[in-house]
């Protein structure tokens, strides 16, 4: 039992989900969103106020101007796509709290919330049943 408890406290500590971080955002809680994918698929379509940080470039150069005192979200397109975890790989090798976001920008965009960019999406109101 001792070991379950351990693997949902740490399971809750280093992933975030939609509605969460949508709540997060909207108190203005103190987080930084990445998205972790390449320039291309940012400016097609990513979550409002993320900023673009390839995975393959993330650096102390490239993360200088990220308050080390945020909590960082890394995040790529879903469950098909690695690059949030190396992202958030590389942001806590980096000295940053890191959060992956659990099922990227298309789960994102399923529990209804907005997207920005050249192929931008508009909400729809969805409660996920877990707040």
């Amino acid at each position: 039992m001792e070991e379950q408890l351990k693997h949902y406290a740490n399971k809750l500590a280093y992933e975030i989900d939609s509605w969460d971080l949508k709540v997060a955002l909207e108190r203005r809680d103190n987080f930084t969103v990445i998205d972790a994918r390449s320039p291309e698929a940012y400016a097609a379509e990513h979550i409002p106020g993320a900023i673009n940080i390839p995975h393959r470039k993330m650096d102390a150069a490239t993360t200088a101007n990220i308050e080390k005192s945020s909590t960082v979200v890394t995040y790529c397109d879903g469950i098909g796509c690695n690059a949030s975890t190396k992202g958030a790989l590389n942001m806590t090798k980096l000295g940053f709290k890191v959060k992956e976001l659990m099922g990227g920008l298309d789960w994102w965009k399923r529990d209804g919330h907005p997207t920005s960019g050249a192929l931008s999406a508009t909400p729809r109101e969805v409660s996920c049943g877990c707040e």
